[in-house]
């Protein structure tokens, strides 16, 4: 017995067990398209039909995974004028869920896949939940991580089943985790070894429990940990929103209003708390924060994974064996990065300690992830094994790929250039680890430019997830094809762009860090400086963040600057954070690796310098939005000039490197995307309006000036 709708086929099977098959005919993967909600609401109102003839409801997948979410297409896509409209489609779908729920007979979810976002509400909306015992499989609400909240019913039932403080680290922190986790935490309800069991499980619940229903359908019942206004849970109350602030620093709207949603919905009954949820959950759709974090993360990023800058029609060769040259803590990291994804790795440095040391920062990582359960002793083992430290260029020999990730000398990286090409094959691609000089300068050491490449990776490597791609001038399509494979290989993201100096993410990160230092050097208190940062949404402030650099790096990449364009004729203008640094140095405050810089470090923590008033005053006290807005600002107008000197030549590369590789403020969903949603014509009379107050590099490139005036924004 078939029903004609498309996502869902309604089979009842000789034990009048109703089995709900959720196949997309429209991809590989199950979404709460409009196909679905139709086919949703077709199956609900024959099952309400046919209830007195049904034993039990079991939701499957044709699919390899249970469900993957919500229609990002269509969410992407629905403006404030369409929010009621989009707020009645949740209400209709979340009533449908509902009536199944309230059926009275028993329901189940089959999960034989990811099952995560509207697919594990759909779970949660089951009375038990059965799932493959597959550590590989996730499921969970990511929601927040896109701007948004679990719109149908995940917030509710979350907090019904676990409490509101259970349930917090799970909507606040979009947490996936595996079925054995989840049946731990209380959120699933038992494990199946393979398909066959999965449904026989499925089937025997619904065989003992003729009669099923919700915890919170049911009387008697009472929430974990108490409701909100129990004496216990009133008291974590009174401190969580403050300690939510704290963290999304009022830039992210999604968890505060998943933790009203949760709170609010805790003290009412059921039917209220899921229209409260729909409410929020309609207001961040229809905010310009989630279709920034929707357009970059989701969109731009999975294009950037699908290879959208890889040169088309180049055949793919994974790499088998890389070479690293340097086993400092650039090198040590990328030959984790490698090792860890089955790449054989030979780390050379100029002597045997210290490539054996370089190995050492590997086997620590593995000595962490082994306490906690993440890794065992024998896969940590092959990882290490794939390692060979050396100080032999001889053991370079068969290398597919050498990264040299030397210091930044020009005289240094030309010999370990020419060294590491003596030993290899013809069809070898030599990269260079270089974060300032550009490709075209450094692949004159090489006897083949063409199979020279920049691939500047960020630290820690082990946690950074970028890769910047640098074609230098002869860079040839068939060794940009193979990086890029490379890095995807290394489960990295890769962003391709045009040589410079500082090419795009160096180049922007100056910005940033230059700024915050100048504005101190014209006596911003550093405390203004650091928090405004942090309140524009900058992971970390600039001082903070030169600390870290070295102010003695700082000034040695500006000295090979000046002598590089002294060499091409051009005229070097100082920016005004040269001076502070150089003032600085002076007092032998070098940054955080030698004793301190703008901070003081000690096992207790850090403190801004105490000095730095003396030293630079303390008094000017500029509007806290111009501080965040100089601070954003002088990146994104950077980032622009990068796209106009054709260096970037993908927006989405501009969005994601600015986010992933610098930091930018995530909650506008990057460099260019802040300039679009700020309004381009609205940016370019702001950053003349700072221009005109804190000196011309303000100034917008032409390109933004004919944007504004065309009316343009940036897309791809």
């Amino acid at each position: 017995m078939n029903n004609q709708s498309t996502a869902i086929r309604y089979e009842k099977d000789a034990n009048n067990i109703v089995h709900l098959i959720m196949d997309n005919p429209n991809g590989s993967a199950n979404v709460m398209d409009r196909d679905f909600q139709d086919s949703f609401s077709a199956v609900t109102a024959r099952l309400v039909e046919e209830a007195a003839d049904v034993k039990g409801v079991i939701f499957r997948s044709a699919k390899k995974t249970f469900f993957a979410g919500g229609d990002l297409n269509s969410i992407y896509k629905v403006t404030p004028a369409d929010a009621e409209e989009f707020f009645a489609m949740v209400e209709s779908l979340k009533a449908n869920m509902r009536k199944i729920e309230t059926l009275g007979k028993p329901v189940v979810a089959a999960i034989n896949g990811a099952a995560l976002g509207g697919g594990w509400e759909i779970c949660l909306s089951a009375h038990h939940r059965v799932a493959l015992n597959d550590e590989r499989i996730k499921v969970g609400l990511p929601e927040v991580t896109l701007g948004l909240l679990p719109g149908g019913g995940g917030v509710v039932r979350t907090v019904r089943i676990l409490g509101l403080e259970a349930a917090f680290p799970l909507l606040l922190e979009g947490k996936q985790v595996s079925p054995s986790k989840a049946l731990k935490m209380g959120l699933m309800s038992e494990l199946a070894t393979d398909a066959d069991d999965l449904l026989a499980k499925a089937v025997a619940f619904i065989e003992a429990n003729p009669k099923s229903a919700q915890p919170w359908d049911q009387k008697g019942y009472k929430m974990p940990g108490g409701k909100p206004s129990s004496p216990a849970m009133a008291q974590k109350l009174v401190i969580a929103p403050a300690m939510l602030r704290e963290k999304t620093k009022g830039c992210f709207p999604a968890p505060e209003a998943i933790m009203s949603a949760a709170v609010e919905g805790a003290q009412v009954d059921f039917e209220t708390a899921t229209r409260i949820e729909s409410r929020y959950f309609t207001d961040l759709v229809v905010g310009q924060v989630s279709k920034n974090m929707i357009g970059t993360f989701w969109f731009q990023l999975n294009e950037i994974k699908n290879g959208a800058r890889r040169p088309k029609g180049v055949e793919q060769k994974p790499v088998k064996k890389v070479g690293i040259l340097g086993a400092g803590m650039m090198g040590a990291g990328i030959a984790w990065s490698c090792a860890s994804k089955g790449i054989d790795v030979v780390l050379k440095d100029v002597s045997q300690e210290a490539a054996d040391k370089g190995k050492a920062y590997s086997e620590a990582l593995l000595k962490k992830r082994l306490s906690r359960g993440r890794t065992t002793e024998e896969k940590s083992a092959q990882i290490l094994s794939r390692i060979l430290p050396t100080d032999s260029a001889d053991d370079l020999k068969g290398c597919d790929l050498i990264i040299e990730a030397v210091f930044e000398d020009r005289g240094l990286k030309a010999k370990v250039t020419q060294e590491a090409e003596a030993q290899l094959d013809s069809s070898a691609i030599f990269a260079s680890n270089t974060s300032t000089l550009p490709i075209t300068g450094l692949a004159e050491a090489s006897e083949r430019p063409e199979q020279f490449i920049g691939l500047h990776f960020f630290s820690p490597v082990d946690k950074m997830p970028l890769v910047e791609i640098i074609c230098g001038e002869q860079t040839s399509d068939e060794t940009l094809a193979f990086a890029y494979d490379f890095v995807l290989q290394i489960a990295k993201t890769p962003i391709v762009v045009n040589d410079s100096r500082g090419f795009f993410t160096s180049r922007v990160f100056g910005t940033f860090l230059n700024e915050g230092v100048a504005m101190l050097g014209e006596g911003v208190p550093a405390a203004a400086i650091e928090n405004a940062a942090l309140l524009a949404g900058m992971p970390v402030g600039p001082l903070a963040v030169a600390d870290e650099v070295s102010l003695e790096l700082t000034t040695k990449i500006r000295n090979q600057t000046i002598k590089d364009m002294e060499a091409e004729g051009k005229t070097y203008v100082p920016h005004p954070a040269e001076a502070v640094i150089d003032r600085m140095l002076s007092v032998d405050r070098k940054g955080r690796a030698a004793g301190g810089g703008f901070y003081e470090y000690s096992k207790a923590g850090k403190q801004l310098f105490p000095e730095l008033k003396t030293m630079f005053g303390g008094e000017e006290l500029l509007p806290l939005k111009d501080i965040k807005e100089r601070l954003l600002f002088i990146q994104a107008v950077e980032t622009a000039r990068c796209f106009e000197e054709n260096v970037l030549t993908a927006v989405r590369d501009a969005n994601i490197g600015s986010i992933f590789g610098i930091g930018f403020a995530a909650w506008s969903g990057g460099a260019l995307q802040y300039i679009n949603q700020y309004g381009v014509a609205e940016f370019v009379a702001r950053a003349q309006e700072l221009a005109a107050a804190y000196g011309e590099r303000f100034e917008p490139p032409a390109l933004l000036v004919k944007m504004a005036e065309n009316g343009e924004v940036f897309s791809d």
